[in-house]
């Protein structure tokens, strides 16, 4: 309890409020791979990442199933099908709305270093809108939905950066380590829903989508040296290699740095991943905000307790965790492709 407070306190300090990670459960088993039939797949969460997102969390005021299908069909008519999700959280499978739910769909639990604030988490529905500019993403939301109320809102951009590569404010790359996003039958094993996966039918072909907004320590970090900034994530900051590696793409080799020597045993990279095939694919934005400036971290995955929960409670005690404080953000389910409106699978209609 000191520590949280403590923790608490350094980004209060710096005008933030916060999130982090972990329990201790047992690593999930990895879900079975599986041949999947061919069908559109939603074009935002595989196409190249836009320099501007931003995300809003609804809660559906409208009553039964109607007054839902009028709501997603105003988000249909209002955003860009290739730069736009629309994902459901639990609380919408209340009753309200007689929907079958999603087997795996739960309200984001508080991992070990947390500090949510309920004002920043869940919702009924999730919107994401990508593009090139602040303005373009904002004005497909700009008026209020009908039906709904806006239960939170966040804007993300990728910082300037002099190599033109994406970084976060810690000045690190983004999706260093992401799966192939090209590799279609890797998308299945890792990323889509399949008709075998056991949920209801109407998800197949979507994907769980998990959201973390994280405030950082930037005066904090700012203070500390490139080398002790390698340390803590396990990768050189010019490059992206990991540490004794020369290009991003490369693999660090723990076995044979079992004392982590070169690549600390609590840096990010080997506590998130020790050496396995990736679990989720990530994308990360950064945001700035009168009072705090923070990550948003985004996974899209198959099952969130085989996917970003299992790599969670691994990171608890990091050395990346003093500079983090995760306050909000959810699970959802991204809905699937659907060219008549999103959720009409959902609906039945």
């Amino acid at each position: 309890m000191t520590g949280d407070l403590s923790r608490r306190a350094l980004l209060t300090a710096i005008g933030a409020a916060g999130l982090a990670s972990a329990c201790s459960a047992p690593p999930a088993a990895a879900p079975p791979a599986r041949k999947q039939a061919a069908q559109p797949r939603l074009e935002a969460v595989l196409a190249p990442v836009g320099p501007a997102t931003v995300l809003l969390a609804l809660d559906v005021t409208a009553p039964g199933r109607p007054g839902l299908e009028s709501v997603l069909r105003e988000l249909g008519d209002r955003l860009p099908r290739a730069t736009a999700t629309v994902a459901v959280g639990a609380a919408l499978f209340d009753g309200r709305f007689g929907l079958s739910a999603p087997r795996r769909l739960a309200p984001m639990p508080a991992f070990r270093a947390d500090v949510l604030d309920p004002a920043w988490c869940h919702g009924d529905l999730l919107v994401q809108v990508s593009g090139e500019s602040a303005d373009a993403v904002a004005a497909p939301l700009s008026p209020p939905v009908p039906g709904t109320h806006e239960r939170w809102r966040i804007a993300g951009h990728h910082p300037p950066s002099p190599d033109g590569a994406v970084r976060n404010l810690f000045g690190f790359r983004e999706g260093s380590g992401n799966p192939d996003t090209g590799d279609a039958a890797l998308m299945d094993r890792v990323v889509w829903i399949g008709p075998d996966d056991g949920e209801p039918g109407w998800c197949v072909g979507g994907t769980y989508q998990v959201v973390r907004l994280i405030a950082l320590a930037m005066p904090t970090w700012d203070r500390e040296t490139d080398q002790e900034h390698e340390r803590v994530f396990g990768r050189s900051k010019s490059t992206g290699a990991p540490l004794g590696r020369v290009h991003e793409t490369d693999r660090p080799d723990h076995a044979a740095d079992p004392d982590g020597r070169v690549i600390g045993l609590d840096a990010h990279i080997r506590r998130a991943n020790p050496g396995e095939p990736p679990r989720m694919l990530r994308r990360g934005y950064s945001y700035h905000r009168e009072s705090d400036a923070g990550q948003i971290f985004i996974s899209y995955q198959r099952d969130p307790e085989h996917g970003f929960a299992t790599v969670q409670r691994r990171l608890a005690g990091e050395a990346l965790e003093r500079y983090t404080l995760p306050f909000g953000g959810g699970y959802f389910l991204a809905l699937p492709h659907d060219d008549a409106f999103p959720g009409r699978a959902m609906l039945g209609a």
